[in-house]
């Protein structure tokens, strides 16, 4: 099962880049994420796609059109959803075929503070149901205090946080195979 992981912050030294990089090491088998890179995705302007979709935001489409599943690992801006990320969602959004329709996503984020993204991956979920995915009900997953549970060499080191991620993900796999 291939899955896409996108991280909603552009940030070198970023807890959700960081949690990414556990999930991809968590991933059960016959499971491999691939991180896209969302820092060139111009600021959606419908003038701009109707003259042409950039050549980030077609490759981005072929990467989720490619995946079986997607996974957003995001931080919480403003008790939402972060601008990049937002701004991604609505580019995925639009037409000729919107390349989330349908698929299978599991969310989860991390920051700083105790209630660890879970105002935005609220929002988060409402978007993606305007986007029609499938997206993963349990376990919800808020890694709070983050600069807690990574090292600095931007491991995670807590065990806890490493069995919600890898149940994460192996609700991902079972929510893809019910869909088949």
């Amino acid at each position: 099962m291939k899955v896409l992981g996108i991280c909603g912050s552009l940030r070198k030294a970023s807890f959700n880049a960081m949690a990414l990089r556990a999930a991809q090491k968590l991933a059960p088998q016959g499971m491999t994420i691939d991180v896209a890179d969302i820092s060139a995705i111009p600021f959606y302007n419908d003038d701009v796609r109707a003259a042409g979709e950039p050549a980030a935001v077609a490759a981005l489409k072929a990467q989720v059109r490619a995946a079986d599943a997607l996974l957003l690992v995001s931080p919480e801006y403003n008790f939402s959803v972060p601008g990049v990320l937002k701004n991604t969602l609505d580019w995925m959004s639009r037409p000729p075929e919107p390349p989330f329709d349908g698929k299978p996503v599991a969310i989860m984020g991390a920051s700083g503070g105790p209630l660890g993204t879970a105002r935005g991956q609220y929002d988060l979920r409402k978007i993606l149901v305007y986007m029609n995915t499938f997206t993963v009900n349990k376990p919800e997953v808020f890694i709070g205090n983050a600069q807690t549970k990574f090292n600095a060499q931007g491991e995670l080191t807590d065990e806890p946080t490493a069995k919600f991620i890898a149940d994460l993900l192996v609700s991902l796999q079972t929510l893809k195979n019910r869909l088949k």
